[in-house]
């Protein structure tokens, strides 16, 4: 790729200083400019500003398309490639709820799925709910969320986003008639919660900044103007939303921050009734709650509870001096959530970065765990929304196996195959390997990183190894199967995901680790972890390669500053950078939200030390690794302009020729395109980069078809 540099002339973006100074420091942003508002982007009539920074992104983009010219047969081939291991006409495991199988389907050719539903048995006549195709046929993006049937099983509720900003718009429909309800309702979560009238529905609505901070009552029939609001949170840094219990008896509304939980319930049978407070927030308690026969379950980090417990309330009287123990604390293992059964308690857990469910029978009986036989992959329990049942859903997954729906048998303790994810073509996993490896990072602490390859792979250090991170909000990135991957693995890659601080994989200390004014834990990690494949041979030095998205792309940005020379190609996906600027406005969706992750840089302290790993602002001149930067210009949750300006810092600063390449597309938001199809062409994209990168453009394996 670095051939092609001198053919193209890479856009150079205009400079104008814009200061901004808190706390006695002054940092001068070249490329402020770049910021449009939703109002600008969404404009019928651009104004100069928008049509200036309009015209800069589709350079940027001529830029990438004539740089990777070269490679469009190679882009083309893989995107065919990926697309022909899918199996086209598919669907999934039906699951059963209040007396119907649900079903989620897709056709030959076509982009979107096809909800629909059997009365009774699998054998019975097919009632199609929702045929997205069509919905999604005049729109460039179209998602739907939050499908939600009333307990009498007559109206469906369901939101649908066009724009990619995940703003929903509710709509209704009869599924005995097929009638689409003119009860519209704007500017939502994209789901409701149905209270057991069969006529009262709660919905979540956003503010200007995206965050949902309100429940209202909507009545069906009525004009959504007259809803009436039943809870506001004020507190910039909670988000609210709103659910049904398991047992159909309670409607929860739930406030949530980083660190902080709050609940207030009411009597799913009197939705005209007042919602009571189950328990007053407390900073940094943190909890959840489950009904069960006349008890509440809360799972809760009380008591200085660091991996969570699980504890009991009477539905009487949920203050917390009635809180009593059921599963105490346990250092070596998270507990990550709780499923209630008429006869058993399903926990999912966690220890030594392994995943695992516990079945825990109500009479009395020896609790037991799932048994699968292998060391690294990932478990958790799927759709399970029947109460009175032996059956739980299941889903497995590891590096080598594709993702697996069974159902267990708790009393029997079996486990039955409903279906194994169908790989099309030649795979067979027993021509590919997975390990587990611990990495001694430099403060000695042990980091978990798995890695899979094809058999074959040489561990001699002449090999192409890409490494993928996330490492915040304690999100843990299991072991999990992508047939996608299969297109580097077959051509000669190996592939890890460092398991680093600031995720969860460890317990609740290794995200607290990875926080805060610890942050810089999880780019060392990340570093640790690429140095440790290169000393271990698994990598060429000259061919180790990083990959992360969204906080993975502040990861990137941090260890590009930090230990540039390590890498050879790096893809930043929706990258946050510019931690800074982003982290002190308050208008911008998400930021409030944040600062128990991030800190708030109003205080010195935490500006001090996101100024010290923010990679917008840590760039300067040296030598940078070739980049691919994706975005998109409707990202709700990382602004377009973030990678935008990031882009253009890299290369005025740059001392190399190594490329950077950034690729938006225009139409579409944080999680890319909405088709199941489309956003292959993004994978085929970074691919066909890092196939290049790795000298390994040439390596065509042919197109396998059953």
């Amino acid at each position: 790729m670095t051939d092609k540099i001198a053919e193209n002339t890479p856009p150079i973006a205009d400079k104008i200083a814009y200061p901004m100074e808190i706390h006695g420091d002054t940092r001068v942003d070249n490329y402020y400019w770049m910021r449009l508002s939703d109002e600008q982007k969404n404009a019928e009539n651009p104004d100069e500003a928008t049509k200036k920074v309009v015209s800069y992104i589709e350079q940027e983009n001529q830029y990438t398309d004539s740089v990777m010219a070269h490679l469009d047969p190679l882009k083309d081939h893989l995107f065919e490639e990926i697309k022909s291991r899918i199996k086209q006409t598919d669907l999934s495991v039906p699951y059963k709820y209040h007396g119907y199988y649900y079903i989620t389907r897709y056709n030959e050719g076509q982009e979107y799925p096809i909800y629909s539903r059997k009365k009774g048995s699998l054998d019975a006549t097919e009632e199609i709910m929702l045929d997205v195709n069509e919905l999604a046929k005049d729109y460039d993006f179209y998602v739907v969320g939050g499908r939600n049937v009333s307990l009498n099983n007559e109206l469906l509720a369901y939101g649908e986003d066009t724009l990619s900003r995940r703003i929903y718009n509710i709509r209704f429909k009869n599924l005995n008639t097929g009638e689409m309800l003119d009860d519209v309702i704007e500017n939502t979560t994209g789901r409701v919660v149905w209270a057991n009238d069969n006529k009262t529905v709660f919905y979540t609505r956003k503010d200007a900044a995206l965050r949902a901070y309100k429940i209202f009552k909507h009545v069906i029939g009525t004009d959504a103007k007259d809803d009436v609001e039943v809870f506001h949170e004020a507190d910039e840094t909670f988000n609210a939303y709103v659910y049904k219990t398991k047992s159909d008896q309670y409607i929860v509304i739930g406030s949530s921050a980083t660190l902080s939980n709050e609940y207030r319930i009411l009597d799913a049978d009197n939705p005209s009734g007042s919602f009571k407070l189950f328990s007053p927030r407390e900073r940094k308690l943190e909890y959840s709650i489950s009904h069960f026969d006349g008890h509440w379950y809360i799972l809760t980090n009380k008591d200085g509870a660091t991996n969570f417990k699980l504890m009991k309330t009477p539905e009487a009287n949920t203050s917390q001096e009635n809180w009593e123990d059921v599963i105490g604390h346990r250092k070596e293992t998270l507990l990550e959530g709780v499923e209630i059964f008429k006869d058993f308690m399903v926990l999912s857990e966690r220890s030594n970065a392994s995943t695992n469910i516990q079945i825990r029978p109500w009479n009395g009986d020896k609790p037991h765990f799932i048994d699968f036989g292998e060391t690294a992959y990932t478990v958790y329990t799927s759709v399970n929304p029947e109460f009175n049942t032996d059956q739980l859903r299941i889903s497995y997954t590891s590096m080598t196996t594709p993702n697996t729906t069974y159902d267990y048998d708790m009393n029997k303790r079996q486990l039955d195959l409903l279906k194994q994810q169908e790989v099309l073509g030649d795979f067979n996993p027993i021509n590919y390997t997975s390990e587990r490896v611990m990495v001694k990072a430099r403060d000695g602490v042990e980091v978990p990183m798995s890695i899979v390859y094809k058999n074959g792979f040489k561990k001699d250090g002449t090999m192409p190894v890409l490494l993928y991170g996330y490492g915040s909000y304690g999100y843990s990135m299991d072991p999990y199967f992508s047939s996608v991957r299969l297109s580097l693995l077959d051509r000669g890659f190996a592939y890890a995901i460092a398991h680093i601080r600031g995720g969860q994989e460890m317990g609740r200390q290794w995200y607290e680790n990875g926080k805060y004014l610890k942050k810089k834990n999880t780019f060392t990690d990340f570093i640790d972890c690429g140095k440790y494949l290169v000393d271990q041979k698994y990598a060429d030095a000259g061919h180790l390669y990083a990959m992360g998205g969204s906080a993975g792309g502040l990861l990137m940005g941090a260890v590009m500053n930090m230990a540039p020379e390590l890498w050879n190609g790096v893809i930043a996906a929706v990258p946050f950078v510019d931690v800074v600027t982003t982290m002190l406005d308050e208008s911008i969706p998400l930021t409030t939200g944040e600062f128990d992750e991030w800190g708030n840089p109003k205080d010195k302290t935490y500006y001090e030390y996101m100024k010290s790993y923010s990679p917008y602002d840590n760039v300067e001149q040296k030598d940078y690794p070739s980049t691919l930067i994706t975005t998109g210009y409707f990202d709700s949750q990382v602004q377009y302009w973030e990678p935008l300006k990031w882009i253009a810092k890299l290369r005025d600063q740059k001392t190399d020729n190594n490329p950077l390449l950034l690729h938006c597309q225009m139409e579409t938001g944080h999680s890319g395109s909405s088709g199941r199809f489309e956003r292959l062409k993004t994978s085929a994209l970074e691919y066909a980069y890092l196939l290049d990168r790795a000298g390994l453009a040439e390596v065509v394996k042919p197109i396998v078809k059953d």
